[in-house]
């Protein structure tokens, strides 16, 4: 693994796991077995790669910073020195393992982003602030409920598993964190993502108004509720209805 110092860069939002009781708990939480196949996102100095790889030699790495990946290409692995928020994840074999400390600066739209393979996937274990492990899992009618949490809770069954304190990375970023499983459901809902961009845009209206044009009445849904009250199942009904 990546032996020379380097330096955080703040423009990849680095920010490097070192606490081993930590790393531990990631790798039990896989319940890795050697047939798997593993992704790891932003492996950095590549300490998680290494307890992945003791239990689990099929694993490839997406590291955007040039210098990291090329230190790590000199490992027994396959590294992709890519963007993970552009990335073709469709080239993995399905039941693909996709882990990873994600960076938090773009952790929303690569959240969006990786959604859109849910079929393609076993299983997804994140490190993400903990605001955002909270939106990701929030039940609707709540603070915390938005597109992130219906385009997810769509797609995945979805799990905290546990809270991270700041001391765990170098440096320590400025907000805690959490590790998140993500599940693909056995029936992914099919929700438009630009019907929900328009609804949670308008939170505070009522949805007549954010969604002009839908007749929710025949959809037995309250048109005077907003957004933030319907469930995923409510969605995918109002965008089953609107494309037949």
């Amino acid at each position: 693994m990546p032996s020379s110092f380097h330096r955080p860069r703040k423009r990849f939002g680095q920010h490097f796991l070192h606490d081993p009781r930590v790393l531990e708990k990631i790798v039990d939480a896989l319940s890795l077995q050697s047939s798997d196949f593993v992704v790891e996102i932003g492996p950095g100095e590549g300490v998680l790669t290494r307890l992945i790889l003791e239990r689990c030699p099929n694993l490839e790495v997406i590291e955007i910073d040039r210098d990291l990946a090329a230190q790590l290409t000199a490992q027994k692995f396959k590294v992709h020195q890519a963007d993970a928020l552009e990335f073709d994840y469709s080239v993995f074999p399905r039941g693909v393992r996709i882990v990873g400390n994600l960076p938090y600066n773009i952790s929303t739209p690569l959240l969006f982003h990786l959604a859109r393979y849910a079929e393609r996937v076993r299983d997804m274990h994140f490190m993400l602030q903990l605001e955002v492990v909270e939106r990701m899992v929030a039940q609707h009618s709540t603070p915390e409920y938005g597109r992130l949490s219906v385009a997810l809770q769509a797609r995945f069954k979805m799990k905290k598993l546990f809270n991270v304190s700041k001391g765990a990375f170098k440096p320590p970023p400025k907000v805690e964190s959490a590790v998140v499983r993500l599940e693909p459901l056995s029936q992914i809902m099919k929700i438009d993502e630009d019907l929900l961009r328009r609804a949670f845009s308008a939170r505070r209206k009522t949805l007549r108004n954010a969604l002009p044009g839908i007749n929710f009445a025949a959809l037995g849904i309250d048109a005077g509720l907003r957004p933030e009250n319907l469930a995923p199942e409510d969605y995918a009904r109002i965008c089953a209805a609107a494309v037949s």
